[in-house]
């Protein structure tokens, strides 16, 4: 079976001329700054009042305030014979998604692997499965880069939290080889599509596309029931599963810097998310 990939969907001429006048209209420092000003005020600004604080004419604060409102970055409106200044609520979200648009961010990125091993077979989670579920759950709290987590939690626990249907094992030669699960991120209907997902590979089963197995199971498994958004939070320092996730179509939306403290020591996690197709 030959498996076609599609190319990448590049951007429209006119988008590409709109996003291109955008960064045109902040390629000079001091309408960077000007803007910023504008945009951390809170409130609208007097042209008197930024000629004040960025320290520079009236006719060039002026200028650079007619070209921020020509692109719409920013909206103009007379008080008596002063112009108000204020920035366009719709450009805080518009001018970061053009950026993440130009630069691919928001690409609809691939299902999962292809290259999946023969030799691993995922299945759903069965009561027999228990323990070695724990025992791997452990082995991940060892390395000290999986979890936040210091001691494996009842199987009680992970039973109540974690979806019926999307609980797997992996196995190799029988044996269980590692686990993925999601858990719903809240109990109000409107997120009853979001879930926050777990994958662990047992010591002995590294490096063999167990994770990759088991990523292509739960992604697949959640785009056909019903889960339309997955997420994670993945340390730093782990980049071999931050790579398996990039590979299973999630893309990184930050950095969640000292997010919490790890054996006494502030932690950094890199937050991801999947979203279906549709």
């Amino acid at each position: 079976m030959t498996v076609t990939v599609p190319g990448p969907r590049l951007l429209t001429a006119q988008d590409a001329a709109t996003y291109s006048e955008w960064f045109a209209s902040l390629a000079e420092p001091t309408r960077v700054r000007l803007l910023h000003a504008v945009a951390t005020a809170g409130r609208s600004m007097t042209v008197g009042e930024l000629t004040e604080l960025l320290g520079i004419s009236q006719s060039t604060c002026s200028h650079h305030v007619r070209k921020l409102a020509d692109v719409g970055f920013l909206l103009l409106h007379k008080e008596g014979t002063a112009t108000r200044v204020a920035v366009n609520p719709n450009c805080c979200t518009g001018l970061p998604h053009a950026a993440d648009v130009v630069m691919g961010v928001l690409e609809t990125r691939p299902c999962c692997p292809l290259d999946v091993p023969a030799d691993v077979t995922v299945r759903p989670l069965e009561p027999g499965d228990w323990s070695a579920v724990r025992r791997i759950y452990g082995e991940g709290i060892a390395t000290g880069d999986a979890t936040f987590e210091t001691e494996v939690p009842s199987r009680k626990t992970l039973d109540a939290k974690w979806l019926p249907d999307h609980r797997w094992v992996a196995e190799v030669d029988g044996e269980v080889a590692g686990w993925a699960a999601a858990t719903p991120v809240s109990a109000r209907d409107c997120y009853a599509g979001v879930a926050e997902t777990s994958v662990y590979v047992g010591a002995g089963s590294r490096g063999r596309g167990v994770g990759k197995a088991l990523l292509n199971k739960q992604v697949t498994a959640a785009d056909e029931g019903g889960l339309w958004t997955l997420q994670t939070s993945i340390f730093p320092e782990n980049r071999v599963s931050l790579a398996l996730h990039h590979a299973a179509g999630f893309r990184t939306l930050g950095v969640r810097e000292r997010i919490a403290q790890h054996h006494g020591v502030w932690r950094d996690t890199v937050f991801l998310e999947r979203r279906t197709a549709e």
